[in-house]
């Protein structure tokens, strides 16, 4: 687990951000409570800031593509989606939270 950065920040009034996960090169990935459903969820936030905003429109229109293929998917080895919103012009997918080690943590344990 990375940093905990606790933001308290809602997104779609019902997903209170908590603590940042891990952040890579397609976003950040936040532990979020789902406010509604009342259970933990992770909230992965796109990174867009260096996008156009018709680059935007396609990334946006893709992850929704992908979200509902996911979402149609129920097998153990796959992370089930939740949801997808779009807050302050960013791009969000809430999906199941799997607790355990990070893929740097696993690789550093196996020295690759």
């Amino acid at each position: 687990m990375e940093s905990t950065e606790s933001t308290g920040r809602a997104l779609a009034g019902r997903y209170l951000l908590g603590d940042r996960l891990g952040r890579g090169g397609m976003g950040t990935v936040w532990r979020a409570q789902d406010q509604m459903l009342g259970r933990v969820v992770a909230v992965k936030e796109l990174s867009v800031g260096h996008l156009a905003e018709e680059d935007l429109l396609v990334l946006q229109s893709r992850m929704k593509q992908e979200a509902r293929a996911a979402a149609r998917i129920k097998h153990p080895g796959v992370i089930t989606v939740h949801d997808v919103l779009e807050q302050d012009g960013k791009p969000w997918i809430v999906m199941e939270l799997v607790n355990g080690r990070s893929l740097a943590e696993g690789s550093s344990r196996t020295g690759y």
